[in-house]
């Protein structure tokens, strides 16, 4: 496991090399938020890190339901029964292994793979502008129906899930990275991820955190490239 800091918010990042699959813990005054579960290897590590940090997990907050987010989940909630675990209302249709669509949206296979063995049920379900803390929720789909990104209000720090890659390349959901291509094979709609990255780089993140790859400070001209390229892509496939 690989550890990175920056200021309160820690990245952990399991295979860092190979196969980056990333978690996030912040510090807030008294108490610990994590975001994402990583896999189930990611325990430890996760583990690890909260007890040299010293303060109680009150928060597992998922951005969306694919395994490698869910993965140490149940480890996690069993070691931490207090925790309070979130994921948005509508990726907990995909959390309990229900993949319909709902009436309003696209019909496109949702993608990737889900934990179906999974036990932990959420304890709150979230919508856009909902607060967690320092964070408050950002509705950003694409890469599934109901994939979050948590915006943090006072250092503008942004963590997306998988809305975006930074391995191999700065890239928005969908749009395939030949060095990394693994979270294109998992996104749902590509078009509706590139509207979700223009939201993001309306916000104008001081750092911005993926699933997996390296954290990426002041990353106004990375977003921007990274959606001229989608939106060249989108042109040229629809061509």
């Amino acid at each position: 496991m690989k550890v990175s800091k920056f200021n309160q918010l820690y990245q952990v990042t399991l295979w860092p090399y190979l196969f980056p699959v990333n978690c996030y813990l912040y510090v807030e005054e008294n108490e610990l938020t994590l975001i994402d579960a990583g896999m189930p290897a990611s325990f430890k590590g996760i583990v690890k890190l909260i007890e040299e940090i010293n303060k109680p997990l009150t928060n597992i907050v998922l951005t969306h339901a694919h395994g490698d987010h869910v993965g140490s989940l149940d480890q996690l909630k069993q070691r931490y029964p207090n925790a309070i675990v979130s994921i948005s209302e509508r990726d907990s249709k995909l959390l309990r292994g229900d993949l319909t669509l709902n009436e309003e949206e696209l019909k496109l296979p949702v993608k990737g793979g889900f934990d179906k063995n999974l036990k932990t049920k959420p304890d709150r379900l979230l919508n856009e502008g909902d607060r967690i803390g320092s964070f408050e929720v950002i509705y950003t789909p694409g890469h599934t129906p109901g994939s979050i990104s948590l915006y943090n209000t006072q250092t503008r720090q942004i963590i997306v899930g998988d809305a975006m890659q930074t391995k191999g390349k700065v890239a928005v959901a969908g749009q395939l990275v030949p060095m990394f291509p693994f979270p294109t094979f998992g996104t749902w709609n590509k078009e509706l991820a590139l509207e979700s990255v223009k939201k993001i780089y309306e916000l104008e993140p001081s750092l911005l955190a993926v699933g997996h790859g390296k954290v990426i400070l002041n990353p106004k001209d990375s977003l921007k490239q990274a959606i001229l390229d989608a939106e060249k892509r989108l042109i040229m496939f629809k061509g």
